[in-house]
């Protein structure tokens, strides 16, 4: 494959055309090497490291000897050095969107840089958070005091939609409460991680963090490994389902953000003019790979077919293109088995003859992993498009007459990771809202985050949250204390 256009693009952008391993605190070469693709053009960006089982060994000891003494630190101290590799990865965030952009393939100029700020926020937010000493009793006579103690050495594996904000969402609640950390990034976009595994070793202790790239044989033996207390995942549930039963062995704690189906119901006196815009991004962000994206759009049958009118009219005019292009709003999809998942769902789309009033073929011609935005407009329930999830820039808008219909349609989904209810009347819209079977739901809003919000999901979207205080004492073992005064 050609190499020329993406080695000039990274030169450009004063990166390194060599990336390494950093274990330990040093940076380390494998002996072996895959490529890693621009999927607006499936030209190699760079060869990526190979990391081997020896390798993977020696992060995992260093991670359980720096544990000794990171957790030893205060909470202070750790948050001081957390502080400084903000400020280290913000001294960088332009090189890092670029690359970013280069391997996942999201509009540099938008949403990776938006990826990447947000990212850097969470790091520095999250170092400034602790959990307290619960005082459970305190008597003349007795104390009892519940605390959170760091588990140990923490294995990370994480996907390739949003590799720079998953990753470090991961690490800054992992090392703050006490963890050492190795992580192991996607295949499919290990050179972020590297990046940013690589400014680490400036700045935090050998062996708090070690960021080793290869493929999946690495994911099986830290999820099996004993040295590992913990598992933080975030990918596809089938995956998720391995990863759990591969931690069984050893009771490992685990966290899984795996996928989802979300479903968003537009009620009938909704404003609905007003959320056309918003609704489109919220399904077709990332181009549609998302697991919070909007997989299904209900909307009430008497504004269903003018909201989906004026939905695909301003699809229309979003440009799908080269994220490194300014012009571009949706990049291509990152990698050729998601695009050939998503070929067969089309096919099956137009095979089935469901009116598709927007996109519908792939133009297979085309270099890159270019999918148009497309909408399928009231396929039946039982569909693929409907029960699957897609995770690319496809959507069915399906029309509802009755509240108790949707709502048991929305809940008869597997999934259950996130949802959206759209209304003028507030309190019947909320009402909704608390019958939908998810993590989160959002009620005329969608996509809210916060350092302080648990998010994590139902049923088969996966087990345990990340962010807030749930999400930071997932890092940790609850121990009660009780002294006689």
């Amino acid at each position: 494959m050609n190499t020329a256009h993406s080695l000039d693009l990274l030169q450009a952008a004063g990166l390194p055309s060599v990336f390494h391993l950093s274990i330990n605190g040093k940076l380390v070469d494998a002996d072996r090497s895959f490529d890693v693709l621009n999927p607006a053009t499936n030209e190699v960006i760079a060869k990526a490291p190979q990391a081997s089982a020896q390798q993977l060994e020696d992060a995992i000891q260093a991670a359980a000897q720096a544990f000794k003494s990171w957790s030893a630190l205060s909470w202070q101290t750790r948050s001081d050095y957390i502080l400084q590799y903000a400020d280290a990865l913000e001294a960088r965030q332009d090189e890092l969107i670029t690359l970013l952009t280069l391997e996942q393939g999201k509009p540099k100029h938008s949403q990776a840089k938006s990826e990447v700020e947000a990212a850097i926020y969470w790091v520095r937010e999250v170092a400034k958070r602790e959990i307290p000493v619960q005082v459970i009793e305190d008597t003349a006579e007795h104390v009892v005091e519940v605390h959170h103690t760091p588990l140990g050495v923490v294995g990370a594996i994480t996907p390739w939609n949003f590799p720079v904000l998953l990753g470090l969402w991961k690490v800054a609640p992992c090392l703050i409460t006490g963890n050492t950390m190795v992580m192991k990034p996607s295949p499919y976009t290990p050179l972020t991680s590297l990046f940013f595994g690589e400014i680490a070793q400036s700045v935090l202790p050998p062996g708090v963090l070690s960021v080793l790239s290869g493929g999946n044989e690495l994911g099986q033996i830290i999820t099996e490994h004993p040295a590992i207390a913990k598992i933080s995942f975030t990918g596809s549930t089938a995956t998720g389902k391995k990863v759990m039963a591969s931690g069984a062995s050893n009771l490992k704690r685990i966290t899984l953000e795996l996928g989802g189906n979300d479903a968003a119901v537009v009620l009938a006196d909704a404003d609905w003019p007003s959320i056309v815009k918003p609704l489109f991004w919220a399904a077709f962000g990332n181009s549609g790979q998302w697991c919070i994206a909007v997989k299904r759009l209900y909307v009430h049958s008497s504004i269903h077919a003018a909201f989906t009118a004026a939905f695909v009219e301003y699809a229309k005019t979003v440009k799908v293109g080269d994220g490194m292009d300014q012009a571009t709003e949706l990049g291509p999809i990152q990698n050729r088995m998601q695009y050939e998942k998503l070929i067969d769902l089309f096919e099956d789309t137009r095979k089935q003859g469901y009116k598709v009033p927007l996109g519908g073929v792939i133009d297979r011609s085309l270099a890159g992993n270019f999918v148009p935005v497309t909408v399928v407009d009231n396929p039946p329930e039982n569909s693929r498009i409907v029960q699957e999830e897609p995770f690319g820039p496809i959507l069915p808008v399906i029309a509802f007459d009755d509240v108790e219909d949707v709502i048991a349609r929305v809940n008869a989904s597997p999934y259950g990771l996130a949802g959206s209810v759209w209304g003028g009347d507030r309190a019947a819209a909320i009402a909704v809202a608390k019958r939908m079977e998810t993590g989160t739901v959002w009620v005329n809003e969608i996509h809210i985050h916060g350092i302080d919000i648990p998010f994590g999901g139902h049923k088969l979207s996966g087990m345990g949250v990340e962010n807030g205080q749930e999400g930071l004492a997932g890092f940790t073992n609850t121990k009660s204390y009780m002294f006689k005064k």
